[in-house]
């Protein structure tokens, strides 16, 4: 994955609190995510509430040096999204939003932007508070997608994923996904609390991942405001297979197998390996958001 050399980047988009001080305090499960994914993290790796930072009432240790703000420093062009991880990330949020703005204009809509937060150890949202063992999430209370970076290690590592700077493309424009679908209203099918292989939980993951995959068909097409020309300038077939291994490697079943030695499919709440990589696919094959319909 290359970026426009010349290409300016919107650092607005990012609010880098790495390394800021959080206050401690009672963090709470609000709507929305967050509480879920701490929930399959409680089942799959025996994270009570306490070690994830969601009930315990007590102050945390928190960072005393601050390294905020290093992305509005560091990231000007895309020439820096080819040297650093995180002005990479940054183009990629640019990138996710460039195109789903002009998706919006095109059926005749207004699209909403999200913030994307990096944080380091915890965080406070609308959400709730959360600490990285979350993972990246989205919140719809306050429209934002939450990444600590060093997840995407964790993704390596935890795992099993392949990386590659596509794998975390991947994962932010999944986030994305959840934002359009707040925006569209199909986000909140997944809070009736259901899980399983057909629950409404694993529809909205897959027609994220679906979401993934059809910024990622458009995204050397998309034309970036600055330059009026695409701010990826080449996705390459490999690209395309980190991004596939990534969602394999977060499917129920892999991470179940894994982590508890058993496949309980009447626990899933993301869907499994095959069918993250078919729905990416899919996305990624058509272009056409009209073609993700999970639900049907």
């Amino acid at each position: 994955m290359q970026f426009d050399d010349n290409a300016n980047l919107d650092t607005s988009e990012v609010k880098d609190v790495r390394g800021s001080r959080v206050p401690g305090g009672r963090a709470t499960i609000g709507g929305g995510l967050v509480g879920l994914i701490a929930l399959v993290l409680g089942l799959l790796f025996g994270v009570g509430p306490e070690q994830l930072g969601l009930s315990d009432g007590s102050p945390e240790p928190v960072a005393t040096s601050s390294s905020a703000a290093q992305v509005q420093q560091s990231c000007k062009t895309g020439q820096d999204a080819n040297k650093r991880e995180d002005c990479r990330l940054v183009a990629v949020v640019n990138s996710t939003q460039d195109f789903w703005r002009q998706e919006f204009q095109k059926r005749g809509g207004a699209y909403r932007p999200a913030s994307t937060v990096f944080f380091t150890g915890r965080v406070n949202t609308a959400c709730g508070a959360a600490t990285a063992a979350v993972g990246p999430f989205y919140c719809p209370g306050d429209r934002q997608v939450y990444l600590d970076l060093g997840f995407f290690d964790e993704l390596r590592t935890k795992f099993g994923a392949s990386g590659g700077p596509f794998a975390q493309a991947y994962v932010v424009a999944h986030e994305y996904g959840h934002h359009i679908q707040n925006l569209t209203g199909t986000l909140q099918r997944a809070q009736d609390g259901r899980q399983g292989a057909n629950s409404n939980a694993v529809k909205v993951e897959l027609q994220a991942d679906c979401y993934a995959g059809v910024w990622a068909h458009n995204a050397t097409r998309t034309p970036d405001e600055s330059t009026g020309r695409p701010l990826i300038t080449s996705l390459t077939d490999q690209d395309i297979r980190d991004g596939l291994d990534a969602a394999a490697a977060v499917g129920d079943d892999r991470i179940q197998e894994k982590f508890q030695g058993r496949v309980t499919p009447e626990s899933w709440t993301h869907g499994s390996a095959e069918q993250r990589q078919q729905w990416f696919y899919q996305g990624y094959r058509t272009g056409d958001m009209a073609q993700c319909n999970t639900f049907r």
